[in-house]
């Protein structure tokens, strides 16, 4: 479902006023913030808005998935997909052919999680690595077989429904690989990076932004920049200044979906109206809004992530024991959703709402034994409870 975004006037109700004694003076005012009705920005008459490489990459990331279910398809051609290299034929569109850039290189590559920690980035790349070798070597070569507890094959949803082309432990790889690029992608790289502070004010960008110095050959600062393509990764195939969500299948999707539950109903404006006042108080040099922006962002788009985790869950609970397909195919995206949650953010904080080890506890969890032909209604209650009770909503509210 299509939901049309009404751009709101937005107007910050922050403003900082110094006292004087002197009733001669005027009080210095800083700068109010007033977001525009859309999120267009210009310069000398140029739109200053640029995020085409955050488009590359979502492109990217469709064809992966696409090719995913392909089983024609090699490991070297699904891997030079991720992990592109400029000028390799991985791709239909030629210009993603061309572009230097990647899916795997900005996967788990953020600033304030990983650039300290590549052990973690590695490991998180070697299960993105996995999956697609697992697709092709054990998936793939079973597309015609039933599959049974222990064993891949394909699975069909009851009444002449889809077919679910899944490994031994009921696993769609193409899902998981899918929702697992939501958080260590666009999520990360949204929140984790190009909205944090160690990125937006690196080196000299607070006094080139305050200069209103632009980057050589641009119509833009390097602060207006990464807050675009923090932007991007949400909406760089929708349309900036009227987006209508559901037009990719990353974060651009699940937001449509949740805004479309009637417990979270508005979460699509609140998110849009944080980046466009945000990236206003770039250009008015207010720091305080900007931040505060981000903060808001972090938390919706960690909520969108948690209320899909949870909702797979339970959807895939109400099928277990009647349609081992369609329950498969739930608890495959929920499987993705889990694993997007260590990339998610807490306001005011620099930690996720659940870590690496918490979220491998719970994907050990579903994957013991044959997974989910082996896991039971009360482990997925126990999991989406978990969840939940770590965000402002309930398993019900997000379950339905």
């Amino acid at each position: 479902m299509k939901k049309v975004i009404v751009g709101l006037l937005a107007i910050s109700n922050i403003v900082f006023v110094s006292c004087s004694s002197d009733d001669d003076a005027p009080a210095p005012v800083d700068p109010q913030v007033v977001a525009p009705a859309t999120y267009a920005f210009s310069r000398d008459g140029n739109s200053t808005v640029s995020y085409s490489g955050q488009t590359t990459r979502i492109e990217m990331g469709e064809e992966l998935i696409s090719a995913l279910k392909d089983n024609t398809r090699t490991e070297a051609m699904l891997d030079g997909m991720f992990a592109h290299a400029e000028g390799n034929n991985d791709f239909n569109d030629t210009d993603l052919n061309a572009s230097g850039k990647s899916i795997r290189s900005k996967t788990a590559a953020s600033s304030d999680y990983f650039s300290a920690n590549t052990t973690d980035a590695n490991a998180i790349k070697a299960d993105f690595d996995s999956w697609i070798e697992n697709q092709v070597n054990n998936v793939f070569p079973n597309w015609g077989t039933t599959a049974t507890a222990g064993n891949a094959g394909n699975l069909q949803e009851a009444g002449g429904g889809s077919t679910r082309y899944i490994n031994g432990k009921g696993l769609e790889y193409n899902q998981a690989v899918n929702k697992a690029l939501i958080g260590a992608l666009m999520a990360d790289q949204m929140l984790n990076n190009y909205l944090s502070t160690s990125v937006l004010d690196a080196g000299d960008n607070r006094v080139n932004n305050d200069a209103g110095t632009v980057e050589e050959g641009k119509t833009y600062t390097t602060m207006e920049h990464k807050w675009d393509e923090a932007f991007g990764y949400l909406y760089g195939t929708d349309n900036a200044t009227a987006p209508i969500l559901n037009e990719d299948s990353f974060l651009n999707k699940y937001l449509a979906r949740v805004e479309g539950d009637t417990d979270f109903a508005g979460i699509a404006s609140d998110v849009y109206e944080a980046f466009k006042l945000g990236r206003a108080a770039i250009v008015a040099k207010n720091y305080t809004v900007r931040d505060e922006q981000a903060e808001i962002i972090r938390e919706k788009i960690s909520t969108v992530i948690g209320v899909r985790a949870v909702y797979y869950l339970q959807q895939g609970k109400n099928n277990l024991g009647t349609d081992y397909a369609s329950a498969f195919h739930d608890l495959s995206e929920g499987f993705g959703f889990i694993y997007s949650l260590q990339f998610t953010r807490k306001p005011g904080t620099n930690v996720p709402y659940f870590t690496k080890a918490q979220v491998d506890g719970f994907i050990s969890q579903l994957m013991t034994g044959n997974g989910f032909w082996d896991v039971t209604p009360a482990t997925l209650d126990e999991i989406s409870d978990t969840i939940s009770a770590e965000f402002n909503f309930t398993t019900t509210q997000a379950g339905s």
